[in-house]
C-alpha cells in the first residue's frame, strides 16, 4: 500500500469519527524531551508523582518514547474542540459565584468521549492494513493516561504549536483542545511541525495570578491554579491562596486571554455542551454539598477527580477571596467540620473576611 494513501485514510477516518484535527508525528525523541528531566528534578511537577515514572533503564518514561515503546515508529495525534458559547472566566464579576474550568462543564468525561473514537480509528487502521495483505501493526491508544507528553507529539504532528502557556494552539481552532494519541509500529510519513505563532505576545504570562510561568514556554505546575485545585492534596500553600481567586476546579485564565481564542469555533458535540449550573456555580451551593450530592452532580464529570473534600477546601478559599461577608456562616460551618484540611482553609477564609475564628479545639485541628 502506498504510504500517502494510508496517511490520508487515517486523517479521513479521524474526521469521520468526529475529530476536528488529526496529524502524524515521528516517534521522536524531540528537543522538547530534553527539558523534561530538568523540570522533574526542579520539582516543577509538584506532587504529581506519576510523572516521575521510570522505565527499566531508569530513564523517565515521558522523556523518551523509546524507553517504553521501542517498537513505535509513528504517533497519530487526534484533537477534539470543546469550546462553548459560555463566557470566559475573566467575565465573571459576581463575587458570590465560583469558576469551574471550561473543559469540565459537559455531561460526559472527555476520556469517555475520545477513547472509543480512538479505538475505532485504531481498528479501521488495522483492518485497512490487513486488507492490503500486510501484518496488522502493533498499536496503543491513550487519552492523557499514557507515558508520553501528548502536546509535544501534537506539535510535531502539525496539530498546533506549543504556546508560551504550554498549551497546544491551533491557528484556526484555538487552544480549547482535547488530545488523544495512537502509537503504532507503522512507519507513517509524518506531517510538518506547526510553526510558533505566539510572536511577542505575553498576555498569558502576564495574566497568571499565581506566577506559574517562570519564563515563556515553561510552566511551574506546583504554582498553577489547575494543579492547586485538582491535583494538590492537603493544604494549599498560603502564599498562593489569594491568587486562586474564586477558582474551585481548574483555571482557564491563560487561555481566556489568548488572542488565538477570540474566534475559536464552538464544539458541535452535545457531550461538551455546558451544564448551566456548572458555569459560574453558586458558592453557596458548592460549599453546602454533601458527599452524596457531590457524587450525583459530578458522576460523569472530571470534577470528581478533586474529591468532595477537595472541592470544599477550594470553595472555602474562594469564599475567603470573594470579600463577601455573607459567606461567614457557611465558613463557620466548614471550620467546625470533621475534615481538618477543609477546616483549616475555612479558618483562613474567615480571617480574610475579618471574622472571628471558632475555637480550634472544636475543629480537632492543631
Amino acid at each position: 500500500m502506498q504510504r500517502s494513501k494510508l496517511e490520508q485514510f487515517v486523517k479521513t477516518s479521524a474526521s469521520d469519527l468526529g475529530f476536528d484535527l488529526a496529524g502524524i508525528a515521528p516517534a521522536g525523541p524531540f528537543r522538547e524531551h530534553e527539558y523534561f528531566p530538568r523540570w522533574i528534578a526542579d520539582g516543577r511537577h509538584g506532587e504529581m508523582r506519576y510523572l516521575e515514572s521510570r522505565a527499566e533503564n531508569q530513564q523517565l518514561k515521558r522523556a523518551s518514547l523509546a524507553s517504553v515503546a521501542p517498537w513505535a515508529r509513528s504517533v497519530i495525534v487526534c484533537a477534539v474542540n470543546y469550546n462553548s458559547r459560555a463566557p470566559y472566566s475573566t467575565a465573571c464579576p459576581d463575587p458570590s459565584r465560583a469558576w469551574i474550568s471550561r473543559y469540565a462543564w459537559g455531561r460526559a468525561d472527555y476520556h469517555d468521549v475520545l477513547l472509543p473514537r480512538l479505538r475505532e480509528l485504531e481498528a479501521r487502521l488495522k483492518e485497512r492494513v490487513s486488507i492490503a495483505g500486510s501484518e496488522a501493526p502493533r498499536t496503543w491508544c491513550y487519552v492523557d493516561t499514557g507515558p508520553l507528553i501528548e502536546r509535544v507529539f501534537a506539535e510535531h504532528a502539525g496539530i498546533g504549536w506549543i504556546g508560551k502557556n504550554t498549551c497546544v494552539i491551533n491557528q484556526q481552532v484555538g487552544s480549547w483542545l482535547f488530545l488523544g494519541v495512537i502509537l503504532t509500529s507503522l512507519p507513517l510519513t509524518p506531517d510538518l511541525p506547526a510553526p510558533d505563532r505566539c510572536g511577542s505576545c505575553t498576555r498569558c504570562l502576564d495574566a497568571c495570578p499565581t506566577n506559574a510561568f517562570p519564563a515563556a514556554y515553561q510552566l511551574d505546575a506546583s504554582r498553577c491554579i489547575s494543579y492547586l485545585t485538582i491535583e494538590k492534596r492537603g493544604d494549599i500553600p498560603e502564599d498562593l491562596r489569594d491568587g486562586i481567586g474564586r477558582h474551585i476546579f481548574g483555571c482557564d485564565i491563560c487561555q481566556d486571554v489568548c488572542p488565538w481564542n477570540r474566534k475559536a469555533p464552538v464544539s458541535p458535540l452535545p457531550q461538551f455542551a455546558p451544564r448551566t449550573e456548572l458555569v459560574n456555580p453558586s458558592l453557596d451551593r458548592i460549599s453546602g454539598m454533601n458527599v452524596e450530592e457531590f457524587r450525583e452532580v459530578f458522576r460523569r464529570s472530571p470534577v470528581k477527580r478533586t474529591r468532595h473534600s477537595g472541592l470544599l477546601r477550594n470553595a472555602a478559599v474562594a469564599m475567603g477571596n470573594s470579600g463577601n461577608a455573607r459567606f461567614i456562616p457557611a465558613l463557620l460551618g466548614l471550620a467546625t467540620g470533621d475534615d481538618p484540611v477543609v477546616a483549616g482553609h475555612a479558618r483562613w477564609a474567615l480571617r480574610k473576611l475579618g471574622a472571628a475564628e471558632p475555637d480550634r479545639k472544636e475543629t480537632g485541628t492543631p
